[in-house]
């Protein structure tokens, strides 16, 4: 949710890190951001839960990865 709401924003997503247990919003706001992004037009809730178990496993994949680590590739990914 928290990287949803950043991109919604305009944010810059390549310095953004995910801090544990930190909370931002309400569920209402996460809920809304899942329907917007999920790429389904009425979703169940297991569709709901897998959009949001993929995207939360990309997207840690991603922090880990030195290739995703802005301070290792400088600018040579620029919005990658």
């Amino acid at each position: 949710f928290q990287y949803l709401k950043r991109f919604d924003q305009g944010y810059n997503l390549d310095t953004f890190h995910y801090k544990d247990h930190s909370v931002e919003g309400s569920p209402a706001e996460c809920l809304q951001h899942f329907l917007l992004h999920c790429g389904i037009t009425d979703p169940s809730w297991a569709e709901l839960r897998n959009f949001a178990w993929f995207l939360n496993v990309q997207l840690r994949d991603c922090e880990d990865s030195v290739f995703c680590n802005p301070d290792f590739v400088k600018d040579t990914l620029q919005g990658f």
